[in-house]
């Protein structure tokens, strides 16, 4: 289930499945204005650099670190994933030496950054505190199998898929991801045909598309017990109010990140 919290001024969202301190922030508490207006951390959107250190500070202070103290992915829409360390800590609103859409860790106090305004966030946790990590979602780092990536990285810090844990984090949902059949083809073809109840199909064509479930299905399918995972409810296009949807401002908009720190 998931629970909203608030801690001295920030909204965010946490999973009861992940026994880690970790959360999926929201559109509140930050000091943007306007467009980016309040808690942006996307530090490539045109938003004030100041503005974006802040934010960062403050989501940071949460888990009880400086804002150059987290390891973020650099998304691409591929499916690699990096292992990293504290060699890997971030400068805020400096440059990202890798390309990875997840990221993974065996080290504690060590915050793992994953950024998304539609795109399916998914935090991992091994129950026995040997691993974790922040996997973006989108459909075509689903569809290359970033969380088989995600997993076999893990089970190289020793974690094995039985203890994992999973939380799915806000996402577009099936109600707004108006796609072609590019799409579902992806999909159909990653699942091997285990597609039941993830696509509606329009008169017009377009496929609605539950991208969060069909991830959930692949964790399955790898071993991560159904019990363990846990999918959040909350469209992101739906709520727009309350999160960053690329869809639904055509692109001026902020991001928000889904952190685990063991």
């Amino acid at each position: 289930m998931f629970i909203q919290e608030n801690e001295n001024g920030l909204i965010y969202m946490r999973s009861d499945v992940i026994g880690a301190k970790h959360a999926f922030t929201t559109r509140f508490g930050g000091v943007s204005g306007g467009a980016f207006s309040s808690l942006n951390l996307g530090s490539n959107r045109g938003d004030e650099p100041e503005n974006v250190r802040e934010n960062y500070r403050r989501v940071c202070a949460l888990f009880g670190v400086g804002e150059n103290d987290a390891c973020v992915t650099n998304q691409v829409h591929k499916a690699d994933v990096r292992t990293v360390t504290a060699a890997d800590k971030h400068a805020c609103l400096g440059p990202t030496p890798y390309e990875a859409d997840g990221i993974v860790t065996g080290e504690k106090g060590l915050p793992l950054f994953c950024f998304t305004a539609d795109c399916v966030p998914v935090l991992l946790w091994d129950k026995k505190g040997r691993a974790a990590g922040a996997v973006h979602c989108g459909w075509r780092s689903s569809v290359s199998d970033i969380l088989k990536n995600a997993l076999d990285a893990m089970a190289a810090l020793g974690a094995e898929a039985g203890d994992i844990c999973a939380a799915i984090g806000p996402a577009i949902g099936r109600c707004c991801f108006e796609t072609d059949d590019d799409v579902p083809e992806a999909v159909t073809a990653w699942l091997r045909g285990d597609t039941d109840g993830l696509f509606d199909r329009r008169a017009d064509g377009k496929t609605m598309v539950d991208l969060r479930l069909a991830n959930a299905r692949r964790l399955v399918s790898l071993n991560v017990p159904a019990e363990n995972i846990d999918i959040s409810a909350e469209c992101t296009f739906c709520s727009h109010d309350k999160y960053w949807s690329h869809r639904y401002t055509r692109g001026v908009r902020g991001s928000q990140a889904s952190i685990i720190m063991l």
